[in-house]
């Protein structure tokens, strides 16, 4: 028989009830979204040159013998800038890692800053969230120059940066040299260029991408809104969706004539290269896109500057806009807030900013979620070890009360967890994984859980269920409702929804189970992937 859902690397998440039936329009980021850069390479070359753009205004020439290493970032890590550390925490501000340089601190010497492995993750001067995939360089980058300062003879190190005779370098002024150094990467410097050269090299190209859009074209509108220029989003669009088996040019041209960015007809194959959106706009400038926006500007696509004045008429297909906000985008379109589900990589910029200020419908993009998924399939035991051993914590505590005098030792089951959650970490990475540390969730996961709707290793995974689906989010149940033994109105799924909530036989509290080897999802306990057998009902 075949699988209610489909396997998690195909799969998609589902945090919040989705009818896809009642999207109107989808919404697309470019980079690293429809455009997916090939890594580590194109991390690389992101690193290299800014390396060299820090070099260029007087940093130690030494810095040019940095290698990037894609086995030590991880997104969703956060960089103080007071004391030079990166830290990941979990929603509420717990210091769950802290690393200084390449030295991993031990829990005594991560007291000595911060007294109660707390930050105020509001101080948005001080602490810094490294959320994007654009950001796993400069994360590898700050750790490369801690490191460098701490153990170069030039230096002196102290609390705050580092002293070369009369000179001081605070880490606060390293991480804006830092952050204007990749500002100027990407807005003036070659990335861009670079990236054109050579689109084998960095970009993947998926054969499957015309096709899920030509399909999503058929039942909704489709409009694409970045952040790049038109010069670089033509070249990258072009690139990906050039397929001589693309769909063919229909006979006569539909009501919604799609953009056409390049046309290229082949001998052979008698296809033309064409995209498939109702709607493109440039330069939109999120998050600032989601708000008040900019001046909504027409582009000339044969020169590819702006024409002068303000865009006030209706959307007309054939052409580029540039700015524009996403008021705009449903006033073009005809549609509401609900009507669109928008799919990006970016939490903030694409994700938190879409739902919270439009009520947008989210799909996340996460590319690290194939890995995640393989690890906690391939560590499964490692995983129930650690369910076990907390389980066995709760057994020292059975019978025990308010009126007890009793002090369990619980040192050697505490040593066993860390060691245990230390090893899983280890799996994902020097850094640990992009969603938990042990059995805690991380920041990254918790805004996950809270903002998208939707998340998969990639969105072309929808290719796989029809639009018709109804994406059903698993119920949630506050502790004091879970506590209680309800029976489970029918066996899940072992592939597509989290088991049956189960409990250690000494435990007061129920709890979802740290693993279940063939359940990707049971680790975020608010995300089922999607299964075949949804209900008509509950969904936005």
């Amino acid at each position: 028989l075949e699988p209610r859902g489909r396997p998690g690397r195909h799969g998609v998440f589902v945090n919040r009830s989705l009818a896809m039936e009642k999207i109107k329009c989808f919404g697309f980021d470019m980079d690293y979204t429809l455009a997916v850069y090939k890594s580590p390479e194109y991390e690389s070359m992101g690193f290299d040159l800014t390396v060299e753009r820090l070099v260029s205004i007087g940093y130690p020439k030494e810095l040019l013998n940095f290698v990037y290493d894609p086995s030590f970032p991880t997104r969703g890590l956060v960089f103080d800038s007071t004391y030079g550390n990166l830290l990941k925490v979990d929603a509420y501000g717990n210091i769950l890692v802290c690393v200084h340089g390449f030295n991993f601190l031990k829990g005594p010497d991560t007291r000595e800053t911060y007294p109660n492995k707390f930050i105020q993750r509001g101080d948005t001067e001080r602490f810094y969230i490294l959320n994007t995939l654009f950001n796993l360089p400069e994360t590898y980058l700050f750790a490369c120059l801690v490191d460098f300062f701490s153990n170069c003879s030039r230096y002196t190190s102290c609390a705050t940066g580092f002293k070369d005779g009369d000179l001081f370098m605070s880490y606060r002024s390293m991480f804006q040299d830092v952050r204007d150094a990749v500002d100027w990467v990407h807005f003036k410097g070659s990335l861009k260029e670079k990236t054109v050269e050579n689109l084998e090299k960095y970009v993947v190209k998926d054969p499957k991408l015309p096709l899920l859009l030509s399909r999503m074209n058929e039942v909704a509108k489709v409009f694409l809104a970045t952040n790049s220029d038109y010069g670089y989003t033509e070249k990258i669009m072009t690139y990906l969706v050039d397929f001589p088996h693309g769909p063919k040019v229909p006979p006569t041209p539909p009501q919604r004539l799609s953009f056409i960015i390049n046309e290229m007809r082949t001998p052979l194959d008698n296809v033309c290269v064409c995209s498939y959106f109702d709607l493109i706009l440039v330069d939109a400038r999120k998050p600032v896109f989601f708000g008040e926006g900019t001046v909504l500007r027409q582009v000339d696509t044969l020169t590819g500057r702006l024409k002068i004045g303000t865009y006030t008429g209706p959307l007309q297909h054939g052409i580029v806009y540039s700015g524009g906000s996403s008021d705009m985008v449903c006033d073009l379109l005809g549609a509401k807030g609900k009507d669109i589900i928008y799919i990006g990589d970016h939490i903030f910029g694409d994700i938190l900013k879409s739902k919270k200020r439009r009520g947008w419908r989210t799909f996340l993009v996460v590319p690290e979620l194939a890995q995640e998924l393989h690890v906690w399939t391939d560590q499964s035991a490692m995983f129930e070890e650690l369910q076990s051993l907390e389980c066995s914590l709760a057994e020292l505590y059975k019978h025990l009360d308010s009126s007890s005098n009793e002090r369990p030792d619980i040192s050697s089951l505490q040593g066993r967890i860390k060691k245990v959650t230390h090893d899983m970490d280890m799996c994902y990475g020097m850094t640990g994984s992009l969603f938990r540390s042990g059995s805690r969730q991380t920041l990254f996961a918790s805004q996950v859980m809270r903002y998208a709707d939707l998340y998969a290793a990639s969105f072309i995974n929808l290719l796989h269920y029809p639009f018709s689906y109804l994406f059903r989010a698993a119920h949630v149940l506050v502790s004091s409702c879970a506590s209680c033994a309800l029976p489970a109105p029918h066996a899940p799924s072992s592939r597509t929804a989290l088991p049956p909530p189960s409990r250690c036989p000494t435990s007061r509290q129920w709890s979802t189970p740290a693993s279940a080897p063939s359940t990707p999802s049971a680790r975020w306990p608010r995300a089922t992937a999607a299964s075949r057998t949804s209900s008509p009902s509950g969904s936005s």
